[in-house]
């Protein structure tokens, strides 16, 4: 019986063979799936609302309270780069999941006693200028952000990855399941982020911080609770190292032999063919060798040091040539990782300088009901789900003809339209602020930064559609670019460089922030506390501008690139051309 087969390369919880009738597949993936969505609701749930939280409890400026919700949401995707490492190389992704899960559940924890214990937030405003939060205050607020920070990024590093562990790819049925996994993961990721928006955030509003941080705390037990309930049906991996280990060793093998003398054929660069170790040999695939980035080849020159030396001896004197392609692979990548860095900064304002707008506007759906101020990112995710099926649907086949690509758009190509997409949001921000300054100013609110100015909030709408359409293309195009040119032994690492991309963008628009603050705190700041008496819209055309130079570098970078494929094409057509002239 088929399903009676172990899987090649997979374990049970006692370390036997995985067997595939009773484990993996879409029974272990569910309680996977619903994890992340609990994940989502937590870290969302708590992201975009705080900043409301900490101008109007906390009492801090706007300024400071921007910077405290992208540093929070940086430091959370930048340490996925840390729960990567530990996963790979120490703890393997289950335990990893289990422990981080753990670590962020006493975060929200730790924030939800911070909001029900009077002493540890400042009195409510009387009188202005409000008392702000004191050292003690704020200390136990960064406490419980940066416990949650280290568990999001440690669980989120892994999630995914677990999750396409359940399916075995050299089984078709089970690697067409993995597909639609990867489909279902970003499903649920959109339901936990609508229900942060609309459930959670309209609890936080009308019920008080303790209840909507209490039922993310909730949550996120409830998603360790499942996930450890699965342990029986879980297909689990061997340990294969952290790729940033390979990195660090071609890099310090090419360095120490930086004074020897390249040779003039490749093929005298130690290789795979030259390690007697067959076991070895398989875990690579072996590649062509590259004229990019010459100084790495180095690392792979054997000389009298290496000659005799055991694999350990040499590790970081010797690698071998696919190990030092695989890193220029890393290298050439780069630049595309780099510019699109700002993406995330526009991104990071939906969070932060546009929940401020929203509080300050017109939020009435009839009579009675109040759109909770950050629950307008709903518009947002929405503009998500929508734009996914349109791209399925209308561009992907219109593109096909005009491009003559039978998937649509390239991943670059994809990367490039939400650039676009977040110039144009920037700009249309630009625009709304000017507008809503003039209706404040027109109805003599400029004085009152609590009254609320007659304009529908609504008009807020086109930013949140333009940015949450530009992830749509950003998101998905940065995913499939990193997990088909990563190499394969650095799949984890391409995870890692993409949440990278998130993480930078959010400390970029922090320093900007701090920048744009410093200068122009004196006379009329732009990112003034009281937004009627700032500049925000000087603010949201730099961005505006900085992402059209960004995208005319993304351009140029992006023609430089050849993908992998094609690149070690053309590279193998030159070395049967070269071996051909040899014994010619």
């Amino acid at each position: 019986m088929g399903t009676q087969k172990p899987v090649s390369d997979a374990w049970d919880y006692k370390g036997r063979p995985a067997l595939r009738s009773s484990t993996g597949r879409w029974a272990a993936a569910a309680m996977i799936l619903g994890g992340e969505a609990c994940e989502r609701l937590t870290t969302l749930g708590i992201a975009v609302n705080l900043v409301t939280y900490l101008t109007a409890t906390m009492h801090l400026g706007n300024a400071t309270s921007a910077n405290i919700v992208t540093n929070f949401m940086g430091t959370s995707f930048i340490l996925c780069l840390l729960g990567g490492f530990v996963a790979d190389t120490f703890l393997g992704r289950y335990l990893t999941i289990a422990i981080f899960a753990t670590v962020q559940a006493t975060g929200v924890t730790i924030l939800t006693i911070s909001t029900i214990i009077p002493s540890l937030h400042p009195p409510k405003c009387t009188k202005t200028p409000c008392v702000p939060a004191n050292n003690m205050q704020l200390m136990v607020l960064y406490l419980a952000l940066y416990v949650t920070a280290l568990g999001t990024g440690g669980l989120k590093s892994s999630v995914s990855g677990f999750g396409s562990d359940q399916f075995d790819e050299t089984d078709q049925t089970e690697k067409a399941q993995m597909t639609k996994f990867f489909n279902w993961f970003f499903f649920f990721i959109s339901i936990g982020s609508l229900a942060a928006v609309t459930i959670l955030v309209y609890i936080q509003d009308n019920l008080g911080r303790d209840w909507g941080y209490g039922t993310c705390a909730s949550a996120i037990l409830l998603a360790l609770v499942v996930f450890l309930s699965g342990t029986r049906r879980y297909r689990f991996k061997k340990l294969v190292g952290s790729p940033l280990t390979q990195i660090a060793v071609v890099f310090v093998a090419a360095w120490r032999k930086r004074h020897l003398q390249l040779p003039s054929a490749s093929s005298s660069l130690f290789n795979l063919d030259d390690i007697a170790d067959e076991a070895v040999r398989k875990k690579k695939q072996a590649l062509p060798h590259s004229k990019q980035f010459l100084f790495l080849d180095r690392a792979a020159i054997i000389d009298q040091e290496t000659t005799g030396a055991s694999i350990q001896e040499r590790k970081w004197y010797l690698s071998t040539l696919t190990d030092v392609e695989e890193v220029k692979q890393i290298l050439r990548m780069l630049p595309i990782w780099a510019t699109t860095i700002i993406f995330w900064t526009v991104y990071a304002q939906m969070t932060t300088f546009s929940v401020s707008q929203a509080t300050t506007m017109d939020r009435h759906v009839g009579k009675s009901f109040q759109i909770p101020p950050a629950s307008l990112t709903v518009f947002f995710v929405g503009s998500i789900l929508l734009t996914v099926p349109v791209y399925d649907r209308i561009i992907v086949p219109a593109a096909r003809k005009l491009l003559k690509n039978p998937q649509g758009m390239t991943p670059l190509q994809r990367i490039g339209v939400g650039l676009v997409f977040s110039a144009c949001a920037m700009a249309v921000a630009a625009l709304t602020e000017i507008k809503r300054l003039r209706v404040a100013k027109s109805h003599d609110l400029t004085d009152k930064p609590k009254a609320v100015i007659p304009l529908s909030v609504f008009w807020l709408i086109p930013q949140f559609f333009f940015v949450g359409a530009g992830e749509a293309f950003t998101y998905i195009g940065q995913l499939d670019f990193f997990l088909r040119e990563c190499p394969k032994g650095m799949k984890t690492m391409s995870t890692g460089l993409f949440l990278s991309t998130l993480s930078l963008g959010f400390f970029v628009s922090s320093l900007l922030v701090t920048i744009v603050h410093k200068v122009t705190g004196k006379g009329k700041p732009w990112l003034a506390d009281n937004l009627n008496q700032g500049k925000l819209y000087n603010f949201y055309w730099l961005l505006a501008i900085i992402s059209v130079l960004n995208f005319g570098v993304y351009l140029f970078c992006a023609k430089w690139y050849v993908y992998k494929d094609k690149r070690q094409a053309q590279e193998g057509i030159e070395l049967e051309e070269q071996d051909a002239a040899c014994h010619a």
